[in-house]
């Protein structure tokens, strides 16, 4: 963008793209900018011709951004935000918010947490909305860094050992985190498994068949390094993404897998399933939400992060 066009520049066309590449659709955004879809069209038209790229391009029922358009946003929403709470400062108002936020966990977080986010959502703020997404990842910092959400809540031992380490040598930190709660994981099967009604010893723990949770998809977990810290390994015949996947297959089958004892109780199925305590040591499960620095000092960030940590309390208990 050379000199002449960024003192044109209608300010307003950025908040047209911040709105677009967080819905990634025109109807919706249009809707959240209480404004048409001609308009938001027209919007990134003139934008376009501004930044001589096409910014976002059509993807089924929405719309796909392109290289620039990725590299430009989170730039754009810290401006934006900036400069918000700079003209406002302290005027978040939960009961008259109308804000949009993106949390990314696990389905047994989200077990945890919803009902207490909601609760808190139909109290406080009732214009306010929240999504959230699968965690698909042991280091969400790509996702936080681009935009594409406002807090991530997880079990994330290799980004804090990283953060930790480089906390010392910076001053402003690009990444912030909080404890949220201690996990504690069992070991879960069908009631009529062989294995079910007595401890399990670590023999038959490494001979059973498993079932392995991953997010990332890769077939080796916290559990596998343990045992291969000991010279173990056990069979894992079956990977998936999601914990109420595991307990569904597994209540149906043979295979045990590894479960946090707190998502028990939210499954459903706790007449066909039974747990016991694993037959090896582990590192604790610590359960943190981590978040830019950026978005530190903002109000809504900071009744975001306040209604996650009160939420942790009237969640499932663990």
């Amino acid at each position: 963008m050379n000199e002449l066009n960024f003192r044109t520049l209608d300010l307003n066309l950025l908040r047209v793209f911040d709105e677009v590449m967080s819905e990634r659709n025109l109807t919706r955004a249009a809707h959240n900018l209480a404004t048409t879809q001609p308009a938001v069209s027209n919007a990134l038209r003139r934008l376009r011709e501004l930044l001589g790229d096409d910014l976002v391009r059509r993807s089924g029922y929405g719309v796909e951004p392109t290289p620039l358009a990725l590299t430009l946003w989170p730039t754009v929403r810290d401006a934006l935000r900036q400069l918000r709470d700079s003209l406002a400062p302290g005027l978040f108002d939960p009961a008259q918010a109308q804000n949009h936020f993106v949390l990314a966990m696990a389905d047994s977080t989200a077990t945890k947490l919803a009902p207490g986010l909601v609760e808190i959502l139909a109290q406080e703020a009732p214009g306010v909305t929240l999504r959230l997404l699968p965690l698909t990842t042991r280091d969400p910092r790509p996702l936080l860094e681009q935009g594409e959400v406002d807090l991530a809540v997880g079990y994330f031992p290799g980004v804090l050992t990283e953060l930790t380490a480089s906390h010392l040598q910076e001053s402003a930190p690009r990444f912030l985190h909080q404890r949220l709660y201690e996990g504690r994981y069992v070991v879960v099967m069908r009631r009529g498994h062989p294995l079910a009604g007595r401890p399990i010893a670590l023999a038959d723990f490494c001979a059973a068949r498993h079932l392995l949770v991953s997010f990332s998809g890769r077939p080796f977990g916290f559990v596998d390094e343990a045992l291969a810290a000991q010279g173990l390994a056990r069979r894992v015949v079956l990977t998936v993404n999601q914990f109420f996947t595991a307990g569904r297959v597994v209540s149906t089958s043979d295979l045990l897998t590894v479960l946090p004892l707190h998502f028990l109780g939210a499954t459903g199925m706790e007449a066909e399933l039974t747990h016991c305590e694993l037959p090896l040591d582990l590192p604790h499960v610590h359960v943190d939400a981590l978040w830019r620095r950026q978005q530190h000092g903002q109000s809504s960030h900071r009744w975001l992060r306040e209604a996650v940590f009160r939420a942790v309390g009237k969640g499932v208990p663990a």
